[in-house]
């Protein structure tokens, strides 16, 4: 039961910061448009995986970790430059739909090896 409620708990914490950072690029009335056409952009991350697969989890990783999407929130926060604030808007609900869906940080043993499938 241990195992179950936490992978459900990440899920729904994944469900709660995509909808965050939809509800804050919706009050900034950043662009719908550059949102779609960068939400799938953190994925490109995956071509390390061509490397080796040490190198592709640490890259993806990099790619796929809270705490770099909302440095850049912060950043745009900080500086007030709204490209940077709507990137890490976009960044970081991109890394909430993942786990909203069961994708997690990776491990070097492969690519289908991630965090919240070892729960």
């Amino acid at each position: 039961m241990g195992k179950v409620m936490n992978r459900f708990l990440l899920h729904i914490e994944g469900f709660m910061v995509l909808l965050l950072t939809l509800s804050l690029y919706a009050f900034f009335e950043f662009s719908w448009l550059l949102f779609f056409v960068l939400l799938l952009a953190p994925d490109i991350s995956m071509l390390g995986y061509l490397i080796s697969n040490k190198a592709g989890a640490w890259i993806y990783n990099l790619f796929h970790t809270y705490s770099m999407a909302i440095a850049v929130v912060l950043c745009g926060l900080l500086f007030v430059n709204a490209i940077v604030l709507a990137i890490g808007l976009i960044w970081t609900a991109h890394i909430g739909m993942d786990r909203m869906i069961g994708y997690g940080l990776k491990y070097p043993s492969g690519f289908n090896e991630n965090h919240l499938n070892r729960l």
